[in-house]
Parts: C-alpha cells; structure tokens; sequence
C-alpha cells in the first residue's frame, strides 16, 4: 500500500495497532507506521506490558529490512510517550533515529504524557501534525480513555436476546437463543476485554467458566464475581485457573481462606445497604489498570449496574424469533413517565449470521 497523505499513513497504523488488540492491556493498542516517499519502510504494533511499543518496533523492523528512517515520516495512532515507565520513552527513541516528520492520531490522555511527547519531538526539530483520523483513533482504546480521563474502565454490558427481549425461557433454558456466529463474535468482545464481570446469581446457574472459546486469543481476560454474601463455591469453575476476583459486601475469614487456596482474590467493598457499591468497584477497577470490562449477567446485576449509572455501552444480540413469557434483560424500576426513560444512542447496527447485533451507548 502506497502512502498518499497523513490520512493513508494513519489508517493504516491503525491496522496494525489492531494486531495488538488483546496482548496490550494495561497499555493502549498502538500501530506505527514509518514512510519515505509514501513507501512503506518499517511498521510496528505494541507488545505485551514490559515488551517495546509500537514506534520501537517498527524502527526494528525497518532496520530489519535494511531501510535508513533518517528523513522518514512515522504515522502513530497515539501520541507517542515521553516518560519512563516499564519501557523508555519513544519519544527518545524517534529523536534519535532522525525522523523528519512524526504524525499522531491523538493526543495521549495519560497526565504523564498529554501533549509532552509532541513537545518533545517538536523542541528536537521534528516536525509534528496531531488529531488524524481521532475517532478511529479513540475508539480503538476507548477503554484506555475512559481510565486515564474518569478512573474507571468502559463498561460493555454483553446480552442475547429474542426479538421479544427474553434471554431465557420461563424454566430458565438458554441455550441457545441466538446462532454461533453471534456466539463467535460475542466470544471476540470476551477477548478484547480486560476483565469479565458477571454475578453470584449466573455462576449459581449456570457454572460457567467465563473464558474465551473459539478464537485464538494468547491470554485470557480475568475473571470478577459479584457476590454480596460470598455464597461461591470454592468448587466454581470460574475459580479454575486463579486469579478469579471475588468482591463482596461482608467478610467471613473461612470462606476468604478456601477462595485463596483457590488462587482467588477477595475484594470486599459494602455499601450503605449492605451490598457491593458498584461505583466504588468501578473506580477500584480502574485504579487495578482495567480499561475494558465486558458484564455478562442476569437480568438483576445488570439492572443494577445500570441503575447506579456503571454502563457505557450495551452489546445485544438479538435473534429473529419470539419466547414469550420468560427472562428479561434488565431488571429496572418501573416508570411513571416516559420523561424518565433511559436513552442511549446507536453506534453501530450489524447483522451477524441470522442475528442482529446492536451497538448502543448512554450518553
């Protein structure tokens, strides 16, 4: 692909942050691409946490390929970091490389970076164009913003549901309403997430291991239980593995040992009713580095969650066909109004196998 203008050089970088979409957590999903005479030269996309970053990467890569980059125009999909944290900075690195020209899609929300990495490269005579192509940019970590900018992780809220907005039979049966390649593409947003959250109520029912099936992912999502009264069996299978996060309103010192023998961890964050405060679990979720979280839960922590405001988006899948008395998707209180509904926005509508997949965002 030749490279005519910054927008080429940007979409393009934006592919090969892609690669990237589920090994960089806690870091952001960053694509470079470097180009001489609209020639691609040398690309790169961040490693996992610890590993090089994008632009390290695609100056390998050209140096691989017996390319000079002094001269060169690098694309990168975030603003490149001007501090040390587990790697050095990139900035450096393009500055020492001799770059002519370095174009950022955005600018990076991280306070230890916000506008000091093009200042850097700016004060070293690199020239330096940011905001291309921004939307595609953001919404390639989106979660990444929402922690650096709200201390929170974006919240995806993912169900399936017939057209009549069941997501179970009256006796409880479930599987499956909707086709398998909804279920394939549900299992891609399991991946891309940081964390699956779901509550005491499914793993009761249904046991189930919350992992990513059916696609090749190099690393698992961790796994959080809401469980008020740590009623979970240390024989669950969403314990298998470790590292399962169990957060609860109220201790119990014998239960909490027979989780830790599990390999599981206790988070105990109560609320004035006796309950997990759900806001205060997304704050302390950002504070442990989670960008993405992906709910998958009953109709009642899902109200909930919503209720307290902890949704930013809702991934529903809907199958063309019709339950009848059964299971809804949300448990909420009822309205006396229609002025008191809750609106959001469609972001994006798709039609995946027989079923429909719908985007919707609060605002």
């Amino acid at each position: 692909m030749n490279i005519a203008n910054d927008n080429d050089g940007i979409r393009l970088a934006l592919e090969w942050a892609a690669k990237g979409m589920f090994i960089t957590t806690p870091n952001p999903r960053v694509g470079c691409v470097i180009a001489r005479d609209g020639q691609i030269i040398g690309a790169g996309f961040t490693q996992p946490a610890g590993q090089a970053h994008a632009e390290v990467q695609a100056l390998r890569d050209a140096a691989q390929r017996g390319h000079d980059v002094r001269g060169a125009t690098a694309y990168v999909t975030l603003e490149p970091c001007s501090h040390h944290g587990r790697t050095p900075p990139c900035a450096d690195a393009l500055v020492a490389a001799g770059l002519a020209r370095v174009v950022a899609a955005i600018g990076d929300p991280n306070p230890l970076v916000a506008g000091q990495g093009m200042a850097k490269l700016h004060a070293a005579g690199i020239a330096v164009a940011c905001g291309v192509l921004e939307h595609e940019a953001r919404e390639m970590n989106i979660g990444f913003f929402s922690r650096m900018q709200r201390g929170r992780p974006w919240v995806r809220m993912k169900a399936a549901a017939s057209l009549d907005g069941k997501t179970a039979l009256h006796n409880g049966q479930s599987q499956w309403i909707t086709g398998e390649a909804a279920r394939a593409d549900g299992h891609w947003w399991r991946a891309r997430a940081c964390a699956i959250l779901t509550g005491i109520g499914t793993v009761t029912e249904d046991d189930p291991q919350l992992t990513v099936r059916g696609i090749d992912t190099p690393r698992q999502p961790r796994r959080i239980v809401i469980d008020s009264r740590l009623q979970i069996s240390p024989n669950a299978r969403v314990l298998e593995g470790g590292e399962t996060w169990i957060v609860c309103a109220q201790r119990n010192a014998e239960k909490e040992a027979l989780l830790r023998e599990r390999g599981a961890e206790v988070i105990v964050l109560p609320n004035a009713a006796g309950k997990v405060d759900l806001p205060a679990l997304m704050q302390e979720l950002g504070r442990r580095q989670i960008n993405e979280l992906h709910v998958e839960a009953g109709f009642k922590l899902n109200g909930s969650l919503i209720a307290e405001g902890c949704v930013d988006e809702l991934l529903l899948y809907l199958a063309p066909s019709l339950l009848g008395d059964g299971a809804g998707l949300f448990d909420l209180p009822a309205l006396e109004s229609l002025e008191g509904k809750r609106a959001l926005s469609f972001h994006e509508v798709r039609q995946v196998g027989p079923d429909l997949r719908i985007l919707a965002r609060f605002p």
